[in-house]
């Protein structure tokens, strides 16, 4: 089980927010993931901006709850945000 650290020797920006987290490598692999394609989807590039820590979160939640899906993470996140994902 991991919580925070490196993917493939490199930082993922949402492991700052899995600090109390405990999840296995591929759920944070999902997140990852999931939490890439919401920021791209939103135009967030500034990974301070407080939406940023929100979208983690609303992720987060999702793999608690047992999701692996990137997409549907992805979209469970934008629907949280009041967003409707691409395509839809």
């Amino acid at each position: 089980m991991i919580g925070g650290g490196t993917t493939c020797g490199r930082d993922v920006p949402i492991h700052r927010f899995l600090k109390q987290a405990v999840f296995d490598q591929d759920a944070i692999d999902a997140m990852t993931i999931a939490f890439e394609d919401t920021l791209r989807e939103l135009g967030l590039t500034d990974r301070d901006d407080p939406i940023v820590e929100i979208v983690a979160r609303v992720i987060i939640e999702c793999a608690r709850q047992g999701d692996r899906d990137p997409v549907q993470m992805r979209d469970c996140a934008l629907k949280a945000l009041k967003i409707p994902p691409a395509g839809h």
